[in-house]
């Protein structure tokens, strides 16, 4: 039987299975030295002064709401991302205040955001949707004329610029998702960053329980013996990353950008192959920024009856996302978003991974472009 393809895959070869014999070895599973270096290289990768990782991007993003003080407060948002992102403003006991999107690349309306800033805005929540960013320029202009702190969602966008730097240095706070589908993967996990020395040493403290002192630290520290004595002024979580994902970590950040070119080829040939098709539209590439491409997402008006054919064609696909505005969870904070609205039914994302070989591309193509065919078919008789 054939082999179905998948719209997501990790890239997992001999060197991650390697890389878990050290922690496995020494019997140092927890948060130790492997999460240390990972932390400094990916600091070093991304250009901020501190990364602090973590056992996911929902824990980066709740983290993040609570030391930008969105208690009580507002946060503008976008709809059209995974729930995770607008639940961290909810458990960090703020409001999400929803704006609608834009229609080419289903990032956040910039535009429209000033006119949404009250005097109880606390922060403003950039999601860079599919790994494209955000117009962030407006976003990060108005933030420092009024004063509000601006927290970049880049769990899909690892690698991914905007003009020359890397997403998750020009916010406040970067959040990064290394979940088991993302560009750089540890199974599960995530990364905050942030340039700001006052809110990385909080974030320390807050991810493991508010313990002033890691247990690596304590047992290998300068007083190695006293490994007891720490302090906790204020409740933290258990949000910690630990070795085992680390050391996957590792070697996931030696390979992304060469991950990032094979995504990047295959988004462009499937733009290629669909460009003479008007019944199929992908995704629009602003120029102010290059996308890490971590989904392939194309608009059309029968997405519905595309995806029962690609299923049908040993094809998976999805939709990313159910604009959150309208899930029962969020109906006190919910508003008329036209464009998300309307623009939501229509979309369906598209296998895409490094190592998606050009017989699947093929595949998930003539897939696409069958399904068009009739589209036209039917529409010229």
């Amino acid at each position: 039987m054939e082999e179905r393809i998948q719209i997501f895959k990790p890239w997992f070869g001999p060197e991650e299975h390697e890389a878990l014999r050290a922690p496995l070895e020494t019997g140092w599973l927890g948060t130790g030295p492997h999460v240390q270096q990972f932390e400094q290289q990916f600091a070093e990768y991304i250009g901020v002064r501190h990364a602090i990782a973590l056992n996911s991007c929902t824990a980066a993003l709740h983290l993040a709401m609570l030391v930008s003080g969105v208690e009580g407060g507002e946060v503008l948002t976008t709809p059209m991302t995974f729930v995770s992102s607008n639940h961290a403003i909810l458990h960090a006991g703020g409001r999400p205040v929803f704006c609608d999107i834009e229609a080419d690349t289903l990032n956040i309306d910039a535009t429209q955001l000033e006119r949404l800033v009250t005097p109880s805005t606390r922060a403003i929540l950039a999601v860079h949707y599919g790994g494209h960013p955000c117009d962030l320029d407006p976003i990060l202009a108005l933030g420092r004329r009024r004063g509000i702190p601006v927290i970049e969602d880049a769990a899909q966008a690892c690698g991914g610029r905007y003009g020359n730097r890397r997403l998750g240095s020009l916010g406040k706070i970067g959040c990064f998702s290394f979940e088991s589908k993302k560009n750089l993967s540890t199974g599960d996990g995530g990364m905050l960053t942030t340039d700001d020395d006052d809110i990385a040493e909080r974030i320390r403290r807050l991810r493991w329980m508010g313990i002033s002192r890691g247990t690596w630290e304590r047992f290998h520290g300068a007083q190695p013996a006293r490994n007891w004595e720490y302090e906790v002024d204020e409740a933290g979580f258990k949000y910690a990353m630990n070795d085992i994902a680390a050391s996957l970590g590792l070697v996931q950040l030696g390979k992304l950008e060469t991950g990032n070119q094979h995504r990047r080829r295959i988004v462009e040939r499937y733009c290629r192959a669909f460009s003479q098709t008007p019944d199929v539209e992908p995704l629009a590439h602003k120029n102010y920024g290059q996308s890490a491409c971590y989904s392939m997402v194309v608009k059309v008006d029968a997405r519905d009856a595309l995806c029962d054919h690609l299923e049908a064609c040993g094809v998976e696909s999805g939709v990313h996302f159910y604009p959150n505005h309208l899930y029962p969870a969020y109906k006190p904070y919910r508003v008329s978003l036209p464009v998300a609205e309307e623009v939501w039914q229509r979309i369906l994302t598209l296998p895409l991974y490094p190592h998606l070989t050009q017989a699947q591309q093929d595949k998930v193509i003539e897939g696409v472009l069958s399904f068009a065919g009739q589209l036209t078919a039917v529409g010229a008789s």
